[in-house]
């Protein structure tokens, strides 16, 4: 299961609406080992495509330096589906290389008359497919 803090969800959802029509991604960050989402990273969809994204390699690279630096792990690593169900695609799936991150995404088209997005998490661990349950709330309990 997903437990991720209003705050921090409602930043991914900004993100994934602002950068509509293009897919929006980006990472949250959190202390190595604890699996705790903590630090929102939006990042620039260097694809610029309403059906694909891909992080800027050179970016990329400076978040993986900043991320070691400060002893953190890649807690959920985000995109959003702009006409699609929030479900990977075989390209999402390709695209995970890491077995330790949850993967959220987010459709900002209006596929289930739910209402204007879908935000949901799953596991991708060489190649399976899981979904997961996403607990939002106010603040994490003390460690």
């Amino acid at each position: 299961m997903l437990t991720i803090t209003q705050a921090l969800y409602d930043q991914i959802v900004a993100h994934s609406r602002a950068d509509h029509p293009d897919e929006a991604c980006g990472v949250v960050a959190g202390p190595a080992g604890t699996g705790r989402p903590e630090r929102f990273i939006p990042m620039l969809n260097a694809a610029r495509s309403p059906t694909f994204y891909e992080f800027d390699s050179a970016d990329l690279l400076k978040l993986y330096r900043e991320m070691d630096d400060r002893d953190e792990d890649p807690v959920i690593v985000y995109h959003s589906h702009t006409a699609t169900e929030a479900y990977p695609s075989r390209t999402d799936v390709t695209y995970a290389n890491e077995p330790g991150a949850h993967y959220v995404l987010v459709s900002t088209a209006d596929t289930d008359d739910a209402g204007p997005f879908q935000f949901r998490s799953y596991r991708i661990v060489d190649g399976e497919i899981t979904e997961e349950d996403v607990e939002v709330v106010e603040a994490y309990e003390p460690a």
